[in-house]
């Protein structure tokens, strides 16, 4: 009976199937109920009792080990599929599987990129995590700004502040400390504000700001090259202008309406009836801020831009719904496959 167990051992060892339906009749021929085990254990039955012990092993083994050789041939047979010797039915049609699209921010998003990188502006990015320095104090902001409050800010750790950052103006920051002027950046990336989500809002979103410093820079350069950016972006016949306002890093400050590219200015529901749309904010660097990040600003002077992606994507495409950008709704995102 020895010499049956060992046997039966170097076969299931030595046993190599050419099909995966091979290892199926291997089971059952060795272990199924009418197997070659199955035999062993009812010869088994009319060994002498000294012999037991050690034949009772062995047989275990031998069980133990042929599934173990049957699990093992099956898991290499699911890893390699079986050759058939043909590549399919030919005839068959293809698939139907809608390919992908770009996403109508990203699209938005390399658009700004590039028309600002045809005026020579560079794209510079930083940490979204960021610190008070550089997006609070470096840009001017006073100990009691609002900003500085729980209900605009996500704070991640209380003295120091840690925070993810309210606009990508730290971006501009990081760049005045590392770099000496001529600057000319452009700074795209996410950004995120305590709001509540709306149609016209969300606690998400993405900011493009471009800042200029160099010798005899002037509000006249700010102008034409915001100028340019509105022609390039909402068609040769766009016009901008701009409105005194106050933002704590530049002076002057100004907000950019652009002409409405619906109505061609005449007055629509879009633009409320004034034939103008907000796009940015702009103005001249705050002689603070360029100290602040040891630029010498009785040398040097600049410009500064801001303006919210999802603002201009609105606009371009006149999606009313912000949250429409952050659902992945396929149906949505195919709508923009012909703008690639």
């Amino acid at each position: 009976m020895i010499e049956k167990i060992n046997d039966l051992l170097r076969r299931v060892e030595e046993f190599k199937p050419k099909a995966a339906a091979d290892i199926e009749e291997f089971r059952i021929k060795v272990l199924g109920k009418k197997g070659e085990l199955t035999a062993l254990m009812e010869e088994f039955k009319a060994v002498a009792p000294e012999m037991k012990r050690e034949l009772g092993q062995q047989l275990n083994r031998l069980k133990t080990r042929a599934l173990e050789r049957v699990n093992e041939l099956k898991a290499q047979a699911a890893r390699q599929p079986e050759n058939t010797g043909s590549i399919g039915d030919m005839t068959r049609p293809g698939s139907n599987d809608a390919p992908g699209t770009r996403h109508p921010i990203s699209l938005v998003r390399n658009e700004i990129v590039s028309i600002f990188s045809r005026l020579g502006y560079t794209v510079a990015e930083g940490p979204e995590i960021e610190d008070d320095w550089h997006v609070f104090s470096a840009l001017n902001f006073p100990p009691e700004h609002p900003a500085r409050d729980m209900q605009d800010t996500f704070f991640i750790e209380k003295n120091p502040d840690i925070l993810l950052r309210t606009h990508t103006s730290s971006i501009q920051v990081r760049t005045m400390e590392k770099q000496q002027p001529p600057i000319r950046v452009i700074c795209p990336g996410r950004v995120f504000r305590n709001e509540a989500i709306s149609a016209r809002a969300h606690c998400i979103f993405h900011q493009i700001e471009g800042l200029y410093i160099d010798e005899h820079v002037s509000f006249a350069d700010l102008k034409q090259s915001i100028l340019y950016f509105a022609k390039e972006c909402f068609g040769e016949n766009a016009r901008i202008r701009l409105r005194p306002s106050y933002f704590p890093f530049t002076e002057p400050s100004a907000e950019v309406d652009v002409s409405c590219n619906l109505c061609g200015g005449k007055g629509c529901n879009v633009c409320k009836g004034t034939g103008w749309l907000e796009i940015m904010g702009c103005g001249m660097v705050d002689p603070n801020v360029l100290e602040a990040s040891g630029i010498d600003s009785r040398k040097y002077s600049g410009f500064a831009f801001g303006m919210g992606v999802e603002r201009i994507a609105m606009l371009k495409f006149g999606v009313k719904d912000l949250r429409l950008y952050f659902e992945n709704d396929i149906r949505f995102l195919q709508q923009f496959e012909s703008v690639l």
